[in-house]
């Protein structure tokens, strides 16, 4: 997910053929590569999400996991930028499919006092997985600084997880019952709009599409401000790259922090007044990175602060789910999350216009300001503090 993250800068100047990696051009198309990835994101949040409700949790979960590791490997073979838009984008529709058939798997399957541990959990897979991308990049540093393109095999290896997921994960007590009561599983974009639905949904979008839009343009736009701040960009190449790991790293880490703290006063507080509390974090975390100019040093442990309100993200893997009825659970997550991928691709896009002009402080700081009307939506959105009986009735 996050391999293009750490090299996009090098790779994409090299597919445009230009030698220096401030050209306006790099930022311009590498964002749209990047939006091209969430655009997939989105849409393969809502494809899957079906053919969960339809075939099955395990079963769909193999096909999304074969879906992104194998275009994510075909990365490394793109010529053109246009071509590695082609594959990010492929390989996000398995990875939105992902997110939405093993969060109700998860969510269908532990019990309710474990929920939001387990939520902490798979976030902090997530994270680990990111850990272990920049962990490749430390050990590629040598064949990355001339072929960075060369750390999209390590994409691949996920597929041999399925090897595994076929013989020791079933499919979940509570789709095969809701399945076998039904002749038809009939799982509609439509549903989710239904009136016992509507309001849900609609909530439900609105806080993905904010949230998520100021998050990604933070994760892809940090990276290029630090690298042009005065005293980084005379810095060679191998000297950014390093600089790049480590903001990752330092990022993640206190992300998974964050994870558990989110978990620990979810199960005090309840899941919708801590998702209100993160995002206010999250927006304050921001303006204190960029609301006035640091030396990059200051600014490398100050972008610890957004890294720990990332947190937020791991409550949505159990509350957003179980807000749906059982055969329309993977639809109405996928649909929901992804189209909040949908709108932060246009925002990533979006904010990156402000850095045309040198600006990447005010894209990221404007970027934050998202945050503020998620909260309040948050807001609005049902208490659910087990997150553990579906709010509607089923499907049928």
């Amino acid at each position: 997910m996050h391999l293009y993250t750490l090299v996009y800068v090098q790779f994409v100047a090299e597919l445009l053929g230009v030698t220096d990696t401030r050209d306006p051009a790099v930022g311009r198309y590498g964002s749209i590569i990047q939006g091209a990835f969430l655009l997939g994101w989105a849409l393969g949040g809502g494809f899957f999400g079906r053919i969960g409700d339809r075939l099955g949790r395990s079963r769909t979960l193999c096909l999304t996991i074969l879906t992104y590791a194998g275009f994510t490997g075909l990365a490394a073979a793109a010529q053109t930028w246009w071509h590695l838009a082609i594959f990010r984008f492929l390989a996000a529709l398995g990875i939105g499919g992902e997110w939405a058939v093993g969060a109700s798997l998860l969510a269908e399957t532990w019990p309710r006092h474990w929920r939001p541990w387990i939520a902490a959990v798979l976030q902090t897979g997530v994270n680990v997985g990111i850990l272990l991308a920049v962990l490749s990049h430390y050990l590629m540093a040598g064949i990355v600084a001339e072929q960075p393109r060369w750390l999209f095999l390590v994409g691949v290896l996920p597929a041999f997880l399925v090897l595994w997921i076929r013989r020791a994960v079933p499919e979940t007590e509570e789709w095969s019952q809701a399945r076998a009561g039904v002749t038809r599983v009939r799982a509609r974009i439509r549903d989710l709009f239904q009136p016992g639905l509507r309001r849900t949904t609609l909530l439900v979008i609105a806080v993905c599409a904010l949230g998520l839009s100021g998050h990604w343009a933070f994760m892809f736009w940090h990276q290029i401000h630090f690298r042009n701040l005065p005293d980084v960009i005379g810095l060679d190449a191998h000297a950014k790259g390093e600089w790049g790991r480590k903001l990752l790293y330092l990022i993640i880490v206190a992300s998974i922090a964050g994870n558990f703290v989110a978990a620990a006063l979810a199960r005090r507080f309840g899941y919708r007044r801590v998702i209100v509390g993160m995002s206010l974090g999250y927006f304050l975390a921001l303006t204190l990175c960029y609301a006035i100019e640091w030396p990059h040093r200051q600014l490398y442990y100050l972008l610890a602060v957004p890294g720990f309100f990332q947190g937020l993200f791991a409550l949505y893997t159990m509350y957003l789910p179980p807000l749906f009825p059982t055969l329309l659970r993977t639809t109405g997550a996928g649909f929901c999350y992804n189209i909040g991928r949908l709108v932060s691709a246009v925002g990533v896009v979006f904010f990156g216009l402000f850095g045309q002009v040198g600006d990447y402080r005010l894209s990221l700081l404007l970027a934050g300001c998202l945050f503020l009307p998620a909260a309040g939506v948050a807001l609005r959105l049902p208490e659910r503090r087990d997150a553990a009986e579906p709010l509607a009735g089923p499907a049928d």
